[in-house]
């Protein structure tokens, strides 16, 4: 299935078949079937200055949270954008930091919308075994040689193989089969707060309403070189919970003596209280009072998840997380229910007085909690900080602040959209069988395009394998040496062929 021959020729005969089968096509439409080998030449051809636009690309980390490069990573992701062959790209201004709105006029028939992301996530290079911004390529016994870096797989990688993938056919000299709408935002790190002053404008709405539908490159395979199709993602919000003795007119207002704890009240220990309401004595289940309820799994997707757990393995994600068991030592395929179906609150980190090497005995005057909510269809962002902080003030903690820094609502996209439909095409006619997810575990700002006024399609898609999103040694998979599983211009290919697919 990775060589190319086989696929250009079984797309040589399903294209043929269909044209004949129909009858309603011209035969001079046989003309302009695309040269693949061509492009495929071209692939290979440009390979280390795709890698190296990559590397260029990784070498200037855009952190939102940091408030780190935001203006220059609009302007570079500009400049890709202009590379590949977009005639109209514009940096558009927000309340917060400024998105790319791109367009790229080929005369075709159809349309697709892309959204892409130009920050990262933030890193501490004494974590990492390889520097996170020097992206060396090296060894992965049993992958292949794969590129280190903060934003490999998260989102860079995919997307500037996709922008190869632009290249090569133009390089090829041959017609580009769809136009295309870019919109790229510079907070998806910190959950996209300013996302809907960027497709809302006026001008981009517009061109967007025109398309089949939105995706975001992603590299989807395995380490086996399974893949699936995601039908969704969950929706989430980001917020911190802060308690402190000004607030609370209890505790210190400034650091103390830990010694005075024995008369002084502690706002450290309030946060903890207040934690503690909102979930079940295990941490698994929320118990925040009036939450949104999550609607129970349909059969439908009880029927995807049992079979995609069928296609993979339970052992290598134990491995991959570096856990030994899951939740009340479910099966694998009730855990991956309960990975679905369920909403979540998480702590992403705990801060309050001193961390440093040793003691320091104080009685800190403010503590926080960084939160994540994650929301499945049927939630929404809104009602669910709404409940929070009515809980929070009926349990007594009123005076604890919540504050919301980003998020939205779940999205969810039809199976047979024809966004989704040309996805299982191209992965089946590699000899690929795709299994099916009703949605990501995780969180992208589909909802904006999936919603009213919109009401698009829009999914992932992607061959190639990445791993560490978010954390030390981030990587992408450059050279494989496992044929199931594509390497760089294996992931460059499929976006080719997704293209063609959709222009159809």
């Amino acid at each position: 299935m990775d060589t190319f021959a086989h696929t250009h020729v079984r797309f040589r005969h399903t294209l043929v078949a269909a044209i004949c089968a129909s009858l309603l096509v011209p035969a001079l439409a046989l003309a302009a079937e695309p040269d693949l080998a061509a492009i495929q030449r071209a692939v290979a051809g440009q390979h280390d200055a795709s890698v190296k636009r990559l590397q260029d690309w990784i070498a200037l980390p855009s952190i939102a949270a940091e408030d780190l490069n935001s203006r220059e990573g609009a302007e570079y992701m500009a400049r890709l954008a202009r590379e590949a062959g977009f005639q109209k790209v514009e940096i558009l201004d927000t309340d917060g930091k400024p998105g790319v709105f791109a367009t790229l006029d080929a005369g075709a028939a159809k349309t697709v919308g892309l959204y892409f992301m130009y920050d990262v996530k933030q890193f501490d290079p004494k974590e990492w075994s390889s520097p996170p911004l020097e992206s060396k390529i090296i060894d992965k016994p049993g992958l292949g040689k794969v590129l280190v870096g903060r934003g490999a797989v998260n989102q860079k990688g995919p997307q500037t193989a996709f922008l190869s993938a632009l290249h090569a056919i133009r390089d090829a000299k041959q017609p580009m089969p769809v136009n295309l709408v870019l919109v790229a935002e510079g907070e998806e790190e910190i959950g996209s707060p300013h996302i809907g002053q960027l497709v809302h404008r006026p001008e981009v709405e517009a061109a967007l309403r025109d398309t089949v539908g939105v995706f975001m490159p992603a590299a989807s395979q395995d380490t086996e070189g399974k893949v699936g199709i995601s039908l969704g993602a969950k929706g989430v919000v980001e917020l911190e919970l802060v308690a402190s003795g000004e607030k609370w007119g209890r505790g210190p207002k400034k650091d103390i003596h830990s010694s005075l704890k024995a008369m002084v009240d502690s706002p450290a220990w309030r946060l903890v209280k207040a934690l503690d309401t909102l979930v079940s004595e295990d941490g698994n289940t929320i118990t925040i009072d009036g939450y949104p309820k999550a609607p129970p799994i349909s059969a439908e997707e009880k029927a995807m998840i049992a079979a995609s757990t069928q296609l993979r393995s339970e052992a290598k994600a134990k491995e991959q997380f570096g856990v030994a068991h899951w939740i009340d030592d479910l099966s694998w395929q009730q855990a991956n229910e309960r990975l679905i179906s369920q909403p979540t609150v998480n702590i992403q980190g705990l801060v309050g007085g001193y961390t440093g090497p040793g003691g320091k005995t104080i009685l800190p005057h403010r503590a926080l909690a960084k939160i994540d909510l994650r929301l499945v269809p049927g939630m929404k962002k809104d009602d669910a900080v709404a409940a929070l902080k009515a809980h929070l003030a009926k349990r007594g903690y009123g005076d604890i602040e919540v504050n919301v820094s980003g998020g939205y609502d779940p999205t969810s996209t039809a199976l047979d959209a024809p966004l989704i439909q040309a996805q299982r095409t191209v992965l089946e006619r590699r000899g690929l069988k795709p299994y099916l997810s009703p949605r990501n575990a995780g969180s992208y700002p589909g909802f904006v395009f999936t919603n009213p006024p919109l009401s698009l399609a829009s999914g992932h898609f992607g061959l190639g394998h990445g791993s560490g999103a978010h954390a030390p040694d981030e990587y992408l998979l450059i050279e494989s040496s496992n044929p199931a599983v594509q390497g760089y211009d294996g992931a460059v290919m499929s976006f080719v062929e997704y293209l063609y697919e959709l222009g159809r």
